[in-house]
This record gives structure tokens, sequence and C-alpha cells, in this order.
């Protein structure tokens, strides 16, 4: 009895252990979590039922006067709409080109480390400097692109001054930006799945495209999944980019400026932080609607083993 009772304070101790030294190594991510993301998220709910008080002192309860403003402001629902737009541009085509990508790269090649490299940089470069650098890439009259449309005799195209076709220029820079982060993601799950699966169809006879849709597909779909989901939710928070590529008399700046912009204008420009809460919130409510109806139907598509 004494040596089964041993065994169980051995077991009970190193359970605590194991529960005080968990505790411990989630500390401070858990804290983190709380300070930089859970007390703003209740102070910018708080922030708008209110309006900042006279030369920016206090604030005044208005109760749901700033949602009222915030459903009858045809730029708030511009600003929606472009974000959408954004979105629906840049997430399919930034996951679609870093999958083949990614394929590519995880088989055997020369220089296969250098090109993981060369393809994850623009992550690691400041958003403001890469920017910058395509705002003179997308200049009119000075501008790369447009350069060489010239020597083959087109016309120059406005990329961001058109308002027809200024956010597609962004979506373009968007997802030359992440396209190395996702395929680093994409390359850790097809370094998941078994070699024995792809030699089994090459015996019965399948081609690459047949082993890509087959296979890679349906065993990667876990990781496409959490890429869509934190694509959707970070393309939806666009703001850099257009602040830098887009300035403020331009005439396509209605047609580009997202949700994030708009609650930067009003909330940081115009002192009118109530307003711009409730534009953060609209903004909050519409990734939350969109993640919900991303995990009802990953049921359908992802295969987890």
């Amino acid at each position: 009895m004494s040596k089964v009772n041993n065994k169980e304070k051995k077991l009970t101790n190193r359970r605590r252990a194991e529960f005080v030294w968990g505790w411990l190594f989630i500390l401070p991510t858990l804290v983190g979590l709380i300070i930089l993301n859970i007390i703003p998220i209740f102070q910018t709910v708080w922030q708008s039922f209110y309006k900042t008080g006279a030369f920016g002192r206090g604030y005044i309860f208005v109760g749901l006067d700033n949602y009222e403003r915030l459903f009858s402001d045809g730029a708030v629902w511009q600003a929606l709409i472009n974000t959408l737009k954004y979105a629906i541009v840049e997430v399919p085509i930034s996951i679609a080109i870093a999958l083949i990508i990614a394929v590519m790269l995880n088989a055997k090649m020369q220089g296969r480390s250098a090109y993981r490299a060369i393809y994850f940089l623009p992550m690691v470069v400041a958003p403001a400097a890469t920017s910058m650098v395509w705002k003179w890439l997308f200049n009119t009259e000075f501008g790369l692109f447009n350069h060489v449309f010239k020597s083959i005799g087109l016309k120059p195209v406005a990329w961001l001054s058109n308002p027809g076709i200024a956010i597609y220029s962004l979506a373009a820079v968007g997802i030359w930006s992440v396209i190395g982060y996702n395929m680093v993601l994409f390359l850790a799950g097809l370094q998941e799945i078994p070699k024995d699966y792809y030699e089994a169809a090459q015996i019965d006879g399948a081609n690459v495209f047949q082993q890509f849709f087959k296979i890679t597909v349906p065993l990667i779909s876990p990781t496409m999944f959490f890429v869509l989901v934190t694509r959707v939710i970070g393309s939806m928070q666009i703001f850099d980019s257009i602040y830098m590529m887009i300035g403020t008399g331009s005439p396509a700046l209605k047609k580009t400026q997202s949700l994030v912009y708009l609650f930067y204008r009003y909330a940081f420009v115009e002192n009118n932080k109530g307003y711009g809460s409730a534009i953060v919130v609209l903004l909050l409510v519409v990734i939350m609607i969109i993640t919900i109806f991303q995990m009802i139907a990953q049921k359908k598509w992802v295969h987890y083993n």
C-alpha cells in the first residue's frame, strides 16, 4: 500500500508541477493578449457611445448617436465596399500563388533555400518602405510600369489616381507582400504529407495535376483554412499602403479608403474618437460574421487526418 501511495503522490506532484509550469509558460502571452487586445476591444466599444468634448477634452455620452450617423454615412459604406473588394481580390490570388510556389519549392531543386528566402523577403521589409517603392513604380509619368508601356507603344496608366483601378493596384501590392508568409505556412503543411501517397499515386499512373488536386489539396486543406482565416482578417485591416500610396487630394481616395483608414481620419485627424470607435466596431462585427461563416463552411472542404 505504501508503494502505491508513493506512486500516487509522485503523479500528483508531477501533475501539479506541469500545471504550474504550463501556466508560467503561457502567462506572458496571456498577459499581452489581455493588455493589447482584450482591454482595447472593450475600451473601443465603450468609446463608441461617447463624443470627444470641446478641444479634445473629456467625453460626452451620446448613446447610439454615433451608430445612427454610421448607418446614414455614405462614406462608411463606400469604405466597407472598398475593404471587401480589396479582400476579394487579394486573399484568393495570394493563397493560390503561394500554394503553387510552395509546391514547387517543396520539390528537390538547386538553390531551394535561396528561393525561399527571396520570396519571404517582403515580410521582413517595413510596409512603409515597400509602399514608397511601389508608389514610384506606379508613378504615372516616371514609373517603371508606364515606362515599359510607353516603350511598346501603349498609353500610360494612372495606377493610383484612377478611381476605377487604384484599389486593384493596392491589392497587387498586398498580394506581393504576403506571398512569402503564406508560402512558409504551406511549406510546413506540405512537409507533413507522407511521401508514400505520392509514390502510390505514381504507380497507379496519376500525373502531376491529379496528384495535386487529389492528394496535396485535400491533405493541406487544414493549413489552407488557417491561412484563409488569417488573410481575410489581415486584408480587412488594410491601412498602411493606402496611407502611403494614395494622397489626401487624390481623386481615387474615396474608392480606395478602407474602414481602418476612415477610422484613422475621424479619430486622429478630426479628433472624433467616438465616431471612429463606432467604425471599428462595425469592422469587428463584419470580421466576426465572415469568420463564423468560414468556420461553418470549413466542415465541407477541410479534411483533418
